[in-house]
Formats: structure tokens, sequence, C-alpha cells
């Protein structure tokens, strides 16, 4: 079978890797020769972890290719995935696909699409006399973690009413499926509708421990502990249940716009949402809150900052609550000096010049009142301590995602702050 992804961004660069890992030939298009360049090359623009090896094992391998011949694409493509990060162009890209096809092909829409794009796109078709079969296919990717969840999804969602598109789709994804991968197969808004709502819910999630761990400060609770606790329940679960974590990624905040402007046309109130996006929002000002308090004021104090990516191993900066902190603190009137192993680029472009970046944890120790984790990248666990403790002006730290080992820290001489916690 013939597949083809179209993209050349974050989605069509992490699904055409995958597709090919799976051992099926796979061509990945898109007009931008310079970047398909780039890609076969396995230079792609961001950081995601092991998706550089996988594109360069395929491409060695014969079994992904990059093209910019979208004419070609289209007319050797049985099942194309669509997988640009928007979109904006994707109805004409449809419609052009279908005029060059010479059967009607299966289009697997990946791309973030508000509630009714499936349907609408149906209607274009029939209206300019084309067939194609479209899916609504949600893909749920973490930054940093893509590859590990697309090769362990929870589900596969295919938004359908031909038994032909699904059965291709599950050929596709045998592999998965063999492993018992539940696949759902429902309308095109229900499939649509599953990314917004699995967005939201996880917003909620983490919003609720969030607050939670503020109340945990103020009765002596743990809220690490009180984490594990829940999370150990079945129905709640340990995922996406810790403290001081906000919630990111590039597609984060998209998906919780459209699914409230969504509510808002139709006359429904998303009271809960609301709520937890406020707190989302909130959480960098009682982070900055929290340091101010510890330093007596961070009015001209220097503040370091390990980590500025909004998790660990990804350079996505996306909804970072790390980049909201420094943005928090500069304006109360703090000096800023920050360190993170990849996302620095991105936090140059975010943050205009105001933080001096450092090109290590050690630098952007030195000299200052207060150090502080932003993001929990597991090699700040292993610094050298005491090297920190002589480097900074003043023996602080203030772990925002409670990462590090407050006993030995505090045991050491610093005055360790954590968030929910004594």
């Amino acid at each position: 079978m013939q597949i083809g992804v179209y993209g050349s961004g974050y989605l069509g660069t992490v699904v055409s890797a995958c597709l090919a890992d799976f051992g099926t030939p796979v061509s990945c298009c898109h007009a931008n020769s310079a970047r398909m360049v780039e890609m076969a090359q396995g230079n792609i623009p961001f950081f995601e972890k092991n998706l550089k090896e996988v594109i360069r094992r395929n491409v060695r391998a014969g079994r992904l290719v990059y093209s910019t011949d979208v004419e070609s694409f289209a007319r050797r493509m049985r099942v194309i995935f669509l997988a640009e990060d928007s979109s904006g162009s994707l109805q004409d890209l449809v419609l052009r696909i279908a005029r060059l096809a010479p059967k009607p092909p299966v289009l697997s829409i990946v791309t973030p699409v508000s509630v009714g794009t499936a349907s609408a796109i149906e209607k274009s078709l029939q209206k300019e006399n084309l067939r194609a079969t479209i899916v609504s296919q949600p893909m749920f990717f973490t930054d940093g973690c893509a590859v590990e969840d697309f090769n362990w999804p929870d589900r596969i969602v295919l938004g359908t009413a031909s038994n032909d598109a699904v059965l291709a789709l599950k050929q596709i994804f045998h592999p998965l499926v063999m492993r018992g991968v539940p696949v759902i197969v429902t309308n095109h808004e229900t499939a649509e509708l599953v990314r917004e709502a699995a967005t939201a819910f996880v917003a909620t999630k983490i919003s609720f421990i969030n607050e939670v761990a503020n109340l945990c400060e103020k009765v002596n609770a743990d809220a690490v502990n009180l984490a594990l606790a829940l999370g150990l329940d079945k129905k709640i679960a340990p995922r996406c249940l810790q403290p001081g974590a906000g919630m990111g990624g590039i597609f984060a905040e998209s998906d919780m716009d459209s699914l409230a402007q969504l509510a808002q046309g139709k006359g429904v109130s998303l009271k809960i949402l609301s709520a937890a996006r406020e707190v989302n929002q909130l959480l960098a000002d009682r982070l900055a809150d929290k340091i101010s308090g510890v330093v007596n004021s961070v009015q001209n104090k220097g503040v370091g900052i390990l980590g500025l990516s909004f998790k660990p191993n990804t350079n996505s900066i996306a909804g970072s609550s790390s980049i909201r902190l420094v943005q928090s603190l500069l304006s109360k009137g703090a000096k800023v000096r920050a360190y993170d192993p990849v996302a620095i680029p991105d936090a140059r472009l975010e943050l205009n010049g105001t933080v001096h970046y450092c090109d290590s944890s050690y630098a952007a120790a030195e000299g200052m009142d207060a150090l502080v984790v932003g993001t929990a990248w597991p090699e700040f666990r292993a610094l050298d301590f005491d090297k920190i403790k002589h480097l900074l002006k003043r023996p602080v730290i203030v772990d925002t995602k409670n990462l590090l080992d407050s006993v030995r820290l505090r045991a050491m001489g610093f005055q360790y702050v954590g968030v929910g916690r004594s």
C-alpha cells in the first residue's frame, strides 16, 4: 500500500518517521524544498527525543522518502495523512489532491481542526464533484514523548462512515492493533471533539492539583505525597497529577481556545474549563510571589532559572510555565539568568533579550540571590550542589517542579522551597 504524509512541521515529521518505522514505505511531501532536504538529512528545527534517529534509520533503509512533487504524490498514494500543524490551507489541499488522484484517496486528517471541519470539507468535495474518503484521526502527542506516544497510544480514534477506510487504516496500524490498542470508530464531529475535550480534561486535572498544592502549604500537608495517594486511586491515575507543572505544548492552547469558542458559539457555558485555564494562567504569578517572599522582594535581585521549555525532552516553550514565570519575575524587577539544554533559541524569540542566557546551570547560578528549577530536566538532579552553593549569593533553591531531594539539600545548608510542601 502506498502511504503518504503531507506536512513539513512537527506533526508531519513525527507521523511520517514513525509510520516508516513500522516497516512501511512512506513518502512525506511538502512544497518547501529546503525543508524537505533538511528533513531527509535528519535535520529538524525542533528537539524531540529519539526522532532524529528514527528518521535517519528509515531514510537509510529506503522506507522514508521526502518529496516536493505534490502532483506525483497525489497520483501515487492510496492513503494520505494530512499532517500540517495549522489547518489554514487544509480545504484547498484536500481539493487539490482529490483533483489529481486517479482514484478516490483516503485522506486522514491528523492536523488539529475545530469541530465541523471534516463535514465542511466533504461538502466542498461534493460541490466540486470530487471524490475522496475523509477520516478524522486525532493523534495525541506530548512534546518530548511523541515517538513513544505514537508507538504506545492509549487508543486510535477514526472518525468516518467508511468501512473500507477503517480496514485500510487498521492495516497501516497493524502493529498497534495486534498489540491490543483499542480502535474507536465514530463520526467526524466526535473524533474532532475528542482532542479538544482530552486537552481540557488534562488542564482541569493539572489545575486541580496546583490549587490543592496551595492549600497544602497552608495546612502543613505535602502535595507530592498527596498526589501519590490520589494517583493510586484507579479512578484518578497519577499522570498529569504533579503539583507545580502547568498545562503547555504547541497545540494545548489552541485546543482549549477552539473548545471554548465552540461552546460560546453554541450558547454553552464551560465553567470548569474556564476555571482550569484561569488557574493555569495564574500559576506563574503565584510562583513569582513565592520566590519574592523567599528573598524579601525580587526587585533588583538576581534569579537563576534552570529550564525554559514547558517540559523535559523538548525545545517547545508553548504554554511554558517557566517562560511565564520569567516574564512575571521581570515585571517585578528581577534580574534573570537562565539555562536550558535545548530551548534557549526559542526562548530568545519569546523574551526579546530581557534575560541573560547561560551555557550551563552553574553559570545561571553564579552570583544569584536564588536558583529556581523551572523545568524538570533530569540532568538538574545530578548537579554538583556543593559548587552551586558556593556560586550563589544566597543558598536558596526554589524547586517549582519538586524535582530535587529536599532532605539532602536542606542538610547541605540550602533554604529549599518546593510547591505544596512545608
